[in-house]
């Protein structure tokens, strides 16, 4: 049974040009869990919406929510169990008050940047520390958006593939639980 790869939107509408909005239009076997809807975000109805898309498909599924859709991912797993195999957790702001910092129930990777405007590098990884998550150090990448130059991300996708597969760290990670930030690094 194949592995459904579904990509959780932010709280904007990423532009065309975004990696996640490529990844749906040119690689099979991913799509949007749902549509971006857009601001505002409302946590409640991005759940369901996650929800109502898990239990509508077959067979395992691997998240990739880039920057809010981290919350929905983590409000998802405080209610909900299901076929979510991994999770690719890409920049997610950091919002004291509200993030949900739960340990999620399946392997997730964070991917954290060096020079996010809506997150420190302590911040991202201490959300994935509360996540039971390992790191990914990007680099100085921004947000990973659209504004920040990204566009085509292949080193993402390998990520996802690695998840798919259920692979391990790369050799050579920096420090246990963090993985290298080179762009060319190749995934197991």
């Amino acid at each position: 049974m194949s592995v459904r790869r579904l990509l959780v939107p932010g709280r904007g509408v990423a532009l065309p040009e975004h990696w996640s909005w490529q990844w749906a239009r040119e690689r099979a076997g991913f799509q949007w869990a749902p549509e971006p809807p857009g601001p505002p975000f409302e946590p409640e109805d991005r759940v369901a919406d996650l929800q109502a898309v898990l239990s509508a498909g077959d067979g395992p599924a691997v998240l990739v929510a880039h920057s809010a859709g981290c919350a929905t991912v983590g409000f998802w797993a405080r209610r909900h169990t299901g076929p979510v195999r991994a999770a690719l957790l890409v920049t997610p702001p950091w919002v004291e008050d509200w993030m949900p910092r739960e340990r999620l129930p399946f392997r997730s990777v964070v991917v954290a940047s060096r020079d996010d405007p809506h997150a420190t590098f302590a911040q991202a990884a201490a959300l994935a520390a509360g996540w039971g998550a390992e790191v990914w150090d990007a680099g100085p990448v921004g947000h990973l958006d659209s504004k920040t130059g990204f566009g085509p991300w292949p080193a993402g996708e390998r990520l996802v593939e690695a998840l798919v597969r259920g692979a391990g760290l790369p050799a050579g990670a920096s420090a246990p639980g963090v993985w290298p930030a080179e762009q060319d690094q190749e995934v197991p």
